[in-house]
């Protein structure tokens, strides 16, 4: 599900499931979430404009640092007029820190 942003084909030496570090506000302590249960998750603004759905994540496979969503846009949506920057197949790229809470929906600050 993640893509290397160098674009170099990599194979990490253990396989494990990725997850992310989320704070859950009513909990108040951290909450790992599977990249496996994300995958074709729908993604919204926080405006409740629906932007499209979970394509994939990039990454630096050696740090482990996140960088954007890349999601794949509704087609009543313009990729152009979504308020964030498209790659070059049509793709939302979303940056992580712009991730606001993962429930039913990713939400995302626009």
């Amino acid at each position: 599900m993640f893509q290397n942003v160098d674009d170099e084909p990599r194979r990490p030496s253990v396989r494990r499931p990725v997850a992310f570090k989320t704070v859950a506000r009513v909990i108040g302590d951290m909450v790992d979430i599977l990249a496996e249960n994300l995958s074709g998750k729908a993604v919204m603004g926080a405006d409740g404009t629906e932007l499209g759905d979970l394509y994939n994540i990039t990454m630096d496979l050696k740090s482990g640092q996140l960088y954007d969503l890349l999601v794949s846009p509704h087609e009543h949506l313009d990729p152009a007029r979504s308020g964030f920057d498209v790659d070059d197949r049509g793709r939302i790229r979303v940056p992580v820190a712009r991730v606001q809470a993962v429930k039913d929906y990713i939400v995302v600050a626009r």
